[in-house]
């Protein structure tokens, strides 16, 4: 059974996982650079631990202690117990749901392995906005994709923000990054996978008509919000595809029209 310590001093050295929470580059740099990334919430905490992450730590007020019981007991890491407006200062915000926890990173999987067994799989060049990316996690994970894929510069999606907006989604889709972009989708097609790049351009197909989910196997191509995919990845691809609009919409949030096309990639949509 795991020690409940009780913490006053937002000093204390122990509470280093979870400082200055809200400042994104200094989190940004440290978590991966550590080992560690943050769960927030029961719910998230929960799925972190049925995913295989191992516990640092858990950041608590005393209210939760109760609540969290069988996870404390299982995982046997230290347990701060605190008071929230001190955890408001550690953090950096107020901690809504009273439940932090501090959690081992594993090693990232080679796409190459992940390939390999995949039929549906999202790529995602340069997003870095991490309520997008956990959006895109969440729609990959409800709606049956097999993998994604990360450009080198796309945002973490274990960053605290990523994993809160995702519900824990990024428990559930494996991930892994492509280390040389965009020569790295190359791999994709020699792995057996056709390219589609998902773009408003008028050019494109729509993606119903394309017919992807009779396809053997699929990458989804997905740029960034506002500036899409780059010119080279869109060269890259083996098609371009869209989602027909409607009322002089031009386009929709990339996390969005993940999820409609993403829907079109597994099922083919309601049209089908």
């Amino acid at each position: 059974m795991a020690d409940l310590i009780t913490i006053d001093d937002p000093a204390d050295p122990r509470l280093r996982d979870y400082t200055d929470l809200t400042d994104v580059e200094l989190r940004r740099r440290r978590e991966p650079a550590e080992g560690l990334f943050i769960a927030e919430g029961e719910k998230v905490i929960r799925r972190a631990r049925e995913a295989g992450y191992g516990m640092r730590s858990m950041l608590l007020s005393a209210k939760w202690v109760d609540v969290m019981r069988d996870v404390i007991d299982e995982a046997g890491a230290p347990v701060y117990v605190i008071e929230p407006e001190l955890a408001e200062r550690v953090t950096g915000y107020h901690v809504h749901r009273g439940a932090l926890a501090s959690m081992r990173r594993e090693p990232l999987p080679d796409a190459a392995e992940l390939l390999a067994g995949a039929r549906r799989v999202a790529v995602m060049e340069s997003v870095n906005d991490h309520t997008n990316i956990g959006a895109i996690f969440r729609s990959a994970a409800a709606l049956g994709m097999d993998a994604v894929l990360l450009s080198p510069d796309c945002a973490d999606p274990l960053y605290r923000r990523s994993v809160k907006v995702s519900m824990g989604a990024v428990f559930s889709v494996p991930y892994a990054r492509l280390e040389h972009w965009p020569r790295g989708l190359e791999s994709v097609r020699e792995a057996g996978f056709t390219l589609l790049a998902l773009t408003p351009d008028e050019k494109a197909r729509a993606v119903d008509e394309v017919a992807p989910h009779r396809m053997e196997r699929v990458a989804l191509m997905l740029g960034a919000e506002g500036d899409g995919l780059s010119t080279k990845a869109l060269v890259a691809a083996d098609e371009w595809v869209r989602i027909p609009m409607a009322h002089g919409v031009d386009s929709l949030n990339v996390g969005a029209a993940a999820a409609v096309a993403f829907y079109a990639v597994a099922t083919g949509g309601p049209r089908d």
